[in-house]
Formats: structure tokens, sequence, C-alpha cells
């Protein structure tokens, strides 16, 4: 007997919204007039017409404005979400920051969104773009790489000249408009500075520095883009001028929101790393030599540690692994090695103490020596205790091929966020298309400390009933058994040709985008499909993508990177394809512990955080495949368990209302009237 899917009448709940008997709001007047019919928006944008979603969601953003208010806002795809806060933001904001998922989307609201949005309601305000240290060209570290020609690679000379001509020609110093060299070229790391190896106010060129420069204007502007990196950062290392921005800032308003708890985790934590070690030895060799060379064996100094840090990383010999401290055996090889870096770190600061005196450069390679000497100190742990009392931390061991990374993880970082957030009164807007489950917000308030904050949804003006399909395949095998992504691709061929390429391929494993890779570019020769395939690391993501668009019948496979922050409107993408639920993998060693905490508060650890947190990653993934209000498509899910385990309700219930199928015929349909209507 075929098990049949719920339809959306039957679990989609209610829009969660202003309630009628609410008061209007100080600017409600006005936010209609803005964003109606005859309004300035329709002019400057082009194609807009009005939507209630983004008038109503622009409204509770003024009133958190004008009440200095929190307000947590999921914004359904297509809502217009980044107009509905810049808005109220650039009108009554005051000086405000917002942050946002990436540095790619930084600039799209730099570039393209807020000079939109300024213009249309001729808004006098200044804005200001601001980035990590690591993206602007310093003056300092290009002179002396051009002096030294420490170069790896042939590559690596041709880059150097670029930035020697772009630095004559820029007047922010941002990698970003320089295009000619990639982003991720290793010559950036010689030509930009680092907290550590920043001279400060004792750098001759000081006066010109971009870091500086950015700094100041963000200090002055009304509106500074800033990305979530970069806030966290700041808020733990006070290192990129946005710790000066926030005590004078009225609104602070997070976009792509749901990727806060992440990288809040991520900077809250301490983390000590092998290449952190290595590189302080590169510097105290060159500091040495150019400064003291008279006052040790500079090349014996540095070598000793070297060695003791890559013996370090050596005590694991897979290439990736994730280990939390209980999972190394006492008898490991990793804690005498430990041990020796520890010893051989303080030999060399020993030798620092002595010549520090007789350069500045000199005395900040013991500076950032002492540093992680005392990281090293701070990571003591009780080997049988997967988390230290106390302070709600998770001791864990991260090896990647060529360095090894020591992390100690608070468990929580709502009460650090809580600090953050006290003092000063403000407004705080969370805002994303993924930030509850079935309209409750818990999960994500929990995480960040925001335990009865205002919270609204506001629906998508797609009509997904009549846009798309979700189909679910029958007689898929466990997702954990043998062969299963070759399973999922029996299943899936016959609906890609159908649609005539246009498809995303998103897998929860690299493992699934290799096989998935092989498989594809096989059965697409042997059948004779024309259909381009774009493979996860064969190239950037943005190349990938303008490729796919291009090609207007592409396959494209991608894992964990191309299931947010990724927008192909129009026909070129017609069938997504999710080949698992997005649940975190079970011995990730911070989630372990979280669980672990949670169980013994009496909590189910995977309905409280495992569940909540894949639905959020599932839905960001399923909003890839309606972009528009002409796009019409199917989302493919080939995981059983929506179907046969009793939590898949709850999935259906946060998914968008498509009509919903497992008959394979009905989605070949489907594309036959779609294709014939084009």
């Amino acid at each position: 007997m075929t098990e049949h899917l719920p339809t959306p009448a039957d679990t989609i709940p209610a829009v969660v919204g202003a309630t009628p008997d609410q008061p209007p709001g100080k600017h409600d007047a006005e936010v209609e007039r803005l964003f109606g019919a005859g309004g300035p928006l329709g002019p400057a944008v082009g194609e807009y017409r009005p939507r209630r979603s983004q008038t109503e969601m622009a409204k509770a953003v003024a009133d958190a404005i004008a009440n200095q208010t929190t307000l947590i806002a999921e914004a359904g795809t297509g809502t217009g979400k980044t107009f509905a806060y810049l808005v109220p933001a650039l009108l009554w904001g005051g000086k405000t920051i917002v942050s946002t998922g990436t540095k790619n989307l930084q600039d799209q609201l730099f570039l393209r969104d807020i000079p939109t949005v300024r213009a249309a309601l001729q808004a006098p305000v200044s804005v200001a773009l601001l980035k990590g240290r690591s993206n602007y060209v310093c003056h300092y570290h290009l002179e002396r790489t051009l002096q030294n020609g420490r170069m790896t690679s042939r590559d690596d000379v041709g880059h150097l000249r670029e930035i020697s001509r772009f630095l004559k020609m820029t007047s922010s110093g941002d990698k970003a408009e320089l295009a000619r060299v990639p982003e991720n070229a290793l010559i950036w790391n010689l030509v930009t500075s680092t907290r550590d190896n920043c001279m400060g106010a004792e750098c001759q060129y000081y006066q010109d520095c971009f870091v500086m420069k950015a700094r100041k204007e963000a200090q002055q502007a009304d509106v500074v883009v800033v990305n979530h990196h970069l806030f966290f950062a700041d808020v733990a290392l006070k290192d990129s001028g946005v710790a000066e921005l926030l005590p004078s800032a009225n609104t602070v308003i997070f976009d792509e929101a749901h990727q806060l708890p992440d990288t809040a985790t991520l900077f809250f934590g301490d983390t000590f790393s092998t290449s952190q070690v290595l590189e302080l030895c590169r510097d105290v060799l060159a500091e040495g030599l150019s400064n003291a060379r008279d006052g040790a064996d500079w090349g014996k100094v540095v070598t000793v540690v070297e060695k003791a840090a890559r013996d370090l990383r050596l005590t694991f010999p897979q290439d990736i692994v994730r280990l939390s401290l209980p999972q190394i055996a006492p008898s490991s090889d990793f804690f005498p090695a430990l041990q020796t870096l520890k010893d051989e770190l303080d030999g060399m600061l020993a030798v620092l103490e002595t010549q520090a005196a007789r350069a500045e450069t000199l005395e900040q390679c013991r500076q950032r020596g002492l540093e992680l000497a005392q990281k090293l100190a701070d990571w003591k742990f009780d080997p049988k205790a997967r988390v230290e009392k106390g302070a709600e931390a998770v001791f864990w061991v991260e090896a990647y091929a060529s360095s090894l990374q020591l992390h100690k993880t608070p468990l929580s970082i709502a009460p650090i966020f809580n600090g953050q957030r006290e003092g000063v009164p403000r407004s705080w807007i969370f805002t994303s298309a993924t930030l509850a489950v079935k309209n409750d917000f818990s999960h994500f308030s929990e995480q960040m400390g925001l335990d009865g904050e205002p919270s609204k949804t506001w629906p998508s003006p797609f009509n997904y009933e009549q846009q798309g399909i979700l189909y679910v395949p029958q007689g898929l095998p466990d997702p954990n058994s043998m062969g299963y992504t070759d399973a999922v691709l029996d299943h899936a061929l016959p609906i890609i040709e159908a649609a005539g390429g246009k498809t995303f391929l998103l897998c929860t494993t690299l493992r699934a985008v290799k096989r998935a890779a092989e498989r594809l570019r096989d059965e697409f020769e042997k059948r004779g499909l024309p259909f381009p395939l774009f493979v996860q690391g064969d190239k950037g993501r943005t190349e990938l993508l303008d490729q796919f668009r291009k090609a207007g019948n592409g396959v494209l496979i991608g894992s964990q990177s191309f299931w947010e922050g990724v927008d192909v409107r129009g026909d070129a993408l017609s069938l997504v394809i999710i080949d698992k639920l997005p649940f975190a993998p079970p011995d990730d060693p911070v989630l372990a512990a979280r669980i672990e905490v949670m169980e013994k508060q009496g909590k189910n650890g995977f309905m409280h955080h495992t569940l909540p947190e894949a639905i959020i990653n599932l839905k960001q993934g399923a909003g890839r495949l309606i972009r528009d209000e002409g796009d019409r498509g199917v989302l493919m899910l080939c995981d059983p368990r929506v179907i046969s385990k009793p939590y898949g309700k709850r999935i259906w219930q946060s998914l968008p209302s498509f009509k919903r199928t497992r008959e394979q015929a009905e989605v070949i349909e489907f594309f036959k009237n779609k294709n014939s209507n084009q």
C-alpha cells in the first residue's frame, strides 16, 4: 500500500502576524504610503509591486526602531525583506549597523540595495562598508613582500605585480575590487595584516592605512554594513572596528540571522592552531635575521618549534578528524606531543625575551608567542569529562591536511550574547526566511538568548500550490544503507531528463557529491543527454553559478555551500533534488556535548535540537526552487524518513505549501506541460 503525503491544507498552519487588536504604530501611515502603489519605491525599482507581507513587516520593523525593542522577523521567500527593513532603518533608524551572512551579500547591500532605497526615498544618509582587516591591502606588508621576494609560485609573482598596480589606483584597498587576483590566492596572506602582525600607530603608513580609513568612515557614517563574522570577531577580539561602533548605534539589524548561532559559537570559543605557530616561526626568523642576526641562531631557534607543531599534527594519521577529548585514547601520542610543543614554544619565547628590545617587530613576535602559549596553557581539561564544569565548554580537536586546531567551545552562546545586548537601549532586528519550525521560534530564541522577545512570520507572496510540486519517491532504502546515493540517482535520472537538466542536486556530504558526479557523468554520456555538469569544488561558487545560469540546461551538484544564499531565477532552475534530511553528523563533538547537557536537563536532544536544526537547514535548501512569481518547478525530497518517522509531520508543516505527490508519472507530466507552455 502506498503511504500518502499529507496535503498542504492539512499541514500548513495559520500565518503568525500582527494581531487585529494591535494599536497602529507611529509610522504605519507613512509606511503604507511608501510601499503603496503610488509610492516612491515603484519608479526606483522598475518591476516593483506592492506586497502586503512586505508592508506589514516594514511596519513591525519601524515599531521596533521607534520603541527601541527587539524583533525576530521571519519573511518567506519573495517577501522583499531587504527593503522592509532598509526603508524604516534609513528614515528612522539613526546610527544603524546592518550585518549580513556573507561578504557577497554585504557587497550587494552596499553597492545595490541601499543606493536604490536611498535614491527612492531621497534620504540624506551616509553609508560605509566595513570588512575584516584581511580584506584590505596593507602598505607595510606589501612593501616587505616586494623586498623579500618570498614567492612560492609563478602565479604569485604575477598576482603581486597586479596588487602593486592596484595599490596606486584604489581608494578603498578592498581586495574585492581586484577581480584579476582570485580571492583565495595565497599571495593575499603576505600583503594583508592580521591582528597579530599589524604595527598599529607605530607603522610608517598609519596615515594611509586602508583598515584605519574604513573604520574612520564607519565611525562617521549613518549606516554601516558589516558581516556576521566581523561582528562577532569584534565582540570577541575587539579587532575590527565594530566595538567602537556599537556604543553609538541606535539600531542593529541581522539579515540571514539563522546563521548567527553557528557564527557566534565560532568566535565566542577559543582556538589554537599549529598554523599560527608556523606563521609565528616564519616571522621570528625574518625579524630575527633582519634586526638581531648576532643575537641567536634563529634558524635553530624556530626549527625545533616548527618540528614540534608538525609532529603534533602527525599524531592523527587521517586527513580530516574531529574528536572530543574523551574520544582520544589516554595512550595517544597526542598528549606528549602537546607537552613538547608547549616546552619548545617556551624555549623560543625565552630567546625573544632577550632580543625583543632591539626592534618593535621582535617585541610584537614575543607578544604573539605569549598569547599562543597562554591559549595552550588555558587548554586544561579532564579527559574523562566531555564538558568542562562551570564554564559549560567542550574541548575538542580538529585536524586538517596540514594543521591541527585545539578548540574550546561554549555550549551556549546565549549568556555571552545577552551580555553584549545589555547597556544602551537600542533596537535589535533579527530577520531571515528560515528562523521558525512550524511557526515556533523557540529553537532560535533559546540559542541566542532571546526568550520572550516578539517574533512574527510573514508568508511568501508566491502561490506554491500552483507553482510547484513536492515529490517524495517510493521505494527508497534506508538513508544509512550502502549504495543509498546510487538509489537516489536511479530515481532522479528520469526526473532530470524530464526537466531537461535545469537541476540542483543538493547533497548532505562531500562523499555523496563525488559519487553523484561520477555516476551522472557516466549516465549522461551513455544516454546521450546534453546536460552540462557543474560540480562543487571544480571551480569557485560564483563561477559555477554563473556558468550554470548561462548554460540554461545544466545540472549542478553541491553540498552545504549551495543550500543557501544562492539565487537562480527563471527557467534555468526547475528541479531541486535533496538527497537526505540534513541532520548534523552525530559524532560532531560540540553537538554531542550539547545533547548530553540537554538530556541531563530531561529534554529530548533529538526533538529539542537536532530536528529543529535540520528543518531550518532543509527550508533553506527548499528555498532555492521558487525565487520569483513566474518560477515553476519540482522539489524532490528523497529521504523516506519524512514518511516513515513520526517526526515527518513536523517537517511537512514547516515546508512551503507545494502540491504533493509520490507518483513519478505525475512529476514527468508536470514537466511535459511546463515545457509545452514555454
